[in-house]
């Protein structure tokens, strides 16, 4: 999954998953920004899993060994 960060004009860092429509998460610094949207990433394929959802691929994300 691809990660975008920018940084607002009064010093945040705003990271967005970019398959995932609204995950969206706002950080001190960049690293905080990216580290809180991977979660909120990881929560939203986890409930679209649970609902038997569509969710992107994967592939990048997980390395399942066979």
């Amino acid at each position: 999954m691809t990660i975008e960060t920018e940084r607002e004009a009064d010093g945040r860092w705003l990271a967005e998953v970019i398959e995932i429509s609204g995950a969206l998460a706002y950080g001190a610094t960049r690293e905080v920004a990216i580290a809180h949207v991977q979660a909120l990433a990881l929560r939203v394929i986890a409930e679209r899993l649970e609902h038997g959802e569509e969710v992107p691929d994967l592939a990048g994300v997980f390395s399942i060994a066979a």
